[in-house]
């Protein structure tokens, strides 16, 4: 009969080892959610935004390319090639820039980097070509998504959704094509293109 006591105990306490015990085990549920909602608190925040001429470039904000707007100068009356040359470089020149404080603080980036520069076509390359100082095959696949994209839904293009970029060397031209899987995944889905013919 001495045994009972000590097997109503051990009882007790396997009972007591049943329950949810706390742990000093730290656990990792992932970061706290993010804020960053790739939207701008004011649709004007932009120290950029201006007098000009309005256009939109597609910077980086969550691994996407999304559209914020820009404006550019362009001097009355120039001409039609030269105007196609201006608007490229001004467009190059904001995707290059540094992102205001908002689009910072919303998430946005850019992968356009160094002091790039465009060009017109050569003479036997297709009127509405851009050769772009720094060879397109060279470029990040977000710069390079971030240019097609800007130039192809501007004025620097045809307006059917695709640029014909080149490089400084005499390798031929390429149509690259915005299209939606660029934009939703400029780091893996590269700008389509096609070789184009000179003459």
């Amino acid at each position: 009969m001495k045994r009972l006591p000590a097997l109503l105990s051990l009882a007790a306490i396997t009972l007591a080892g049943c329950g949810i015990r706390s742990t000093e085990v730290p656990t990792n549920f992932g970061p706290a959610p993010s804020r960053v909602h790739c939207s701008l608190s004011e649709p004007d925040s932009s120290p950029r935004a201006g007098r000009g001429l309005p256009v939109q470039v597609f910077l980086l904000c969550g691994s996407q390319l999304v559209a914020v707007d820009r404006t550019i100068r362009v001097p009355d009356g120039t001409a039609d090639a030269a105007r196609r040359v201006l608007v490229a470089q001004g467009l190059l020149d904001e995707l290059q820039a540094s992102p205001s404080s908002a689009e910072k603080e919303a998430g946005y980036t850019t992968d356009v980097r160094g002091a790039m520069g465009v060009t017109g076509p050569r003479r036997t390359d297709p009127d509405e070509t851009l050769r772009l100082t720094t060879p397109p095959a060279s470029l990040t696949s977000y710069a390079l998504a971030q240019i097609v994209c800007t130039f192809s839904d501007s004025a620097a293009a045809e307006g059917d959704g695709s640029v014909i970029l080149g490089g400084p060397a005499d390798t031929p031209p390429r149509r690259y094509e915005c299209t939606d899987e660029v934009r939703t995944h400029p780091g893996t889905d590269e700008p389509p293109s096609t070789e184009v013919a000179t003459t």
